[in-house]
């Protein structure tokens, strides 16, 4: 989690002010959205997980203009993160294989709901490589090792 968040950050750190609001095509999230919305997971998945309280909870974060700047952005992504890194830390890990529900709907168990939390963030980031690559940006280097 720790290295997911600061190669977010570089993604972040990456894109232009002006590219915060870009959207590749007029029906799909702009980076920050993508960001935000990445975030908003990165509150949900851990509360349901491990416990602690969703300091986000009821709030959409996408569409809150409040972080639609690059700082504003930068600062609640990076307090997803360490919300979660947070969580973790605090958590009991006898407790991975207890069943949990997702959103009230979806069966998992604790473990399970970390897992798909990371997946749900690297997916979100990934994504934001092609509007780097739009606005004439290289993305970070893979850090696969």
């Amino acid at each position: 989690w720790t290295r997911a968040r600061d190669y977010t950050k570089e993604y972040l750190d990456a894109m232009p002010e002006d590219g915060v609001s870009f959207k590749p095509t007029p029906d799909i999230r702009s980076f920050a959205e993508q960001m935000l919305h990445l975030a908003n997971a990165n509150f949900a998945f851990p509360s349901t997980a491990t416990g602690p309280a969703n300091p986000q909870q009821g709030k959409n974060l996408e569409k809150m203009d409040e972080y639609k700047t690059k700082a504003s952005l930068t600062k609640i992504v990076m307090e997803s993160y360490d919300f979660v890194i947070n969580s973790v830390k605090g958590m009991d890990l006898k407790k991975l294989d207890e069943p949990v529900k997702l959103f009230g709907r979806f069966d998992s168990t604790r473990g399970g709901a970390l897992e798909k939390a990371f997946e749900h963030q690297t997916h979100h980031r990934g994504q934001t490589t092609i509007y780097l690559r739009l606005k004439k940006v290289t993305p970070p280097q893979e850090k696969l090792f």
